[in-house]
């Protein structure tokens, strides 16, 4: 038996004895989950800045902290002295804190707050057959659960996940992301201290390792990532014909109305799209406007980017950068895509990226009707050098919906705007394509709101800002199509994981009540029957 058979086959025999069933140990283990998010809240920070790395200040704090609060483990992170360091460093710990830890407490705090209500069985209506019985709806666990977490988050997209399976009472099997090697080892070497062994397992594995991991039968798998992974892992539980929740991705679109507030929405678009270097799934994907609100809104999105991260993004201690050299390559490529308006320069050994790549300024181009005009002669800059590479906050214009970067999630600091010449047209150009995992929509007119949201389709939506649903946790998110299957947060969080059983307990006695339905029929029987189990319409009364 294999060791992943194995320890599935070791976690099911827990889930069978019946252990993770009552409240009270489901409490016990979201308040071990909470004692974790408290106690290892700095090794959670340094995991987070050895992974996500970021500028040379903030490399200097980060280790002068370490240093402080934990002697001796800022030499482990940083062997060498920090002004020798690499000129480059994590994630800010404020974002962290706010995307990381803050949303994981919320999340669990809820939980503890309303399982007791969750669990409750939900008694349903009757009919005259059944009067005298009981008929509810129980939430039972499924079973052994795998939870399969991202590289972007790898705490939040873990941890919350497993909050809902934990509140649900199940078995579950955790694989962070091996992408965030520093997470990755903190999680598998700390979080199985908090939990009982016997029914929570983090399993590190790459590619081929996750790949013989499915091959297990789990009862419920939760994966969070890529759309061409997600075909994966719902191909492999289709085999044993698992359920699946796939939080994946996709361009998320950004209508701004010419009626909107410019500075104000400039700030939002720009923290969403910029927070953690743009590497969001929520984060608005590309901007849609008309010609006239794209000449207020560069200025304003340039003095936004300025007031975040000062003149020189590259040195601000609250500016990301790119997880992995193989993700800023990808997001260095898509620099190709119209003309850069606002920064556009890389470092390849920081992964930033902000001034002076994409194509030279033709003629503004505008989408009518859905589909793009042509512009003059796009003309590509020249190549960066592979050796000085980051990503600063840039803003493309004059993108064309064919472009590279139309293509696929960006899912890096870069924000194309692609004009068009009324809400109707972007409501065509939206719709056109798969549907996003979030819309945003910035306008001070109700109607536009209205309209937009009542002709398109995405997982989510948001007016005048951005990312702020997700901090509320009764809010269920998920995707739609491309964008995913499923959802969770809060409640939904607790009704993913758990199975609704239909359940009617009959008393065994009353037996002549039943008589009508047994053979040998007789047709005087019918009418008797059907009024017993058929569920009368109701009339109502319209006044016109």
């Amino acid at each position: 038996m294999s060791p992943h058979a194995e320890l599935v086959s070791r976690l099911r025999a827990a889930w069978l004895s019946g252990k993770t069933r009552p409240m009270e140990y489901r409490l016990a283990q979201l308040e071990g989950l909470g004692r974790f998010l408290d106690e290892k809240k700095q090794d959670i920070l340094e995991a987070t800045a050895a992974d996500m790395r970021k500028s040379r200040p903030a490399r200097r704090l980060c280790a002068d902290l370490c240093e402080d609060n934990h002697p001796g483990v800022a030499t482990q992170l940083y062997p060498q002295r920090w002004p020798q360091l690499p000129p480059v460093c994590p994630q800010p710990p404020f974002e962290v804190e706010v995307s990381e830890l803050s949303i994981c407490r919320s999340e669990l705090n809820h939980t503890l707050n309303n399982l007791g209500a969750w669990m409750k069985d939900k008694h349903v209506e009757k009919n005259w057959a059944t009067q005298l019985d009981s008929a509810f709806i129980r939430k039972d666990p499924y079973g052994v659960v795998l939870i399969i977490g991202p590289w972007n988050y790898p705490i939040n997209l873990l941890l919350v996940p497993l909050i809902g399976a934990i509140a649900a009472g199940n078995c579950v099997v955790m694989k962070p992301s091996e992408i965030t090697r520093n997470v990755e080892r903190l999680v598998a070497e700390m979080l199985p201290r908090y939990l009982d062994e016997d029914c929570f397992a983090v399993v590190t594995a790459g590619v081929e390792e996750t790949t013989r991991l499915l091959e297990n039968k789990f009862d419920y798998i939760f994966f969070t990532g890529s759309p061409s992974v997600g075909r994966i892992v719902m191909t492999a539980a289709a085999k044993h014909l698992t359920p699946v929740t796939l939080e994946l991705g996709g361009k998320n679109p950004c209508y701004v109305c010419d009626s909107c507030n410019v500075q104000n929405m400039a700030r939002r678009v720009a923290w969403g799209r910029f927070f953690n270097a743009g590497q969001t799934c929520v984060a608005p994907d590309y901007v849609l406007c008309s010609a006239e609100m794209q000449e207020k809104l560069l200025p304003a999105l340039r003095e936004a980017i300025t007031e975040f991260y000062g003149p020189n993004p590259q040195e601000s201690p609250d500016f990301g950068r790119i997880v992995g050299d193989r993700q800023f390559q990808r997001v260095q490529a898509l620099l190709h895509s119209g003309h850069t308006a606002i920064g556009g320069q890389t470092d390849a050994e920081e992964r930033y990226i902000g001034e002076g790549l994409g194509r030279t300024a033709g003629r503004r181009g505008e989408l009518q009707g859905g589909g793009p005009t042509r512009c003059g002669p796009r003309h590509l800059a020249r190549q960066p050098r592979l050796s000085s590479l980051p990503t600063a906050p840039t803003v493309l214009v004059e993108v064309q919906q064919d472009d590279p970067i139309m293509q696929e999630e960006i899912f890096g600091p870069i924000l194309p705007i692609l004009t068009v010449a009324s809400v109707d047209d972007a409501i065509a150009f939206i719709n056109a394509r798969e549907r996003p995992l979030v819309l945003y929509v910035f306008s001070s007119r109700k109607e536009v709101v209205k309209r937009v949201l009542e002709r398109t389709s995405s997982g989510g939506f948001c007016a005048n800002d951005t990312i702020m649903h997700m901090t509320i946790p009764s809010l269920p998110f998920g995707g739609i199509g491309q964008s995913g299957l499923g959802r969770y947060h809060g409640r939904s969080s607790f009704e993913t994981f758990s199975h609704q059983r239909s359940t009617l307990l009959r008393g065994a006695g009353r037996e002549t009540l039943n008589t009508p339905r047994y053979p040998p029929y007789a047709p005087h029987r019918l009418p008797l029957l059907r009024a017993a189990t058929e569920t009368k319409r109701q009339t109502t009364c319209l006044l016109l």
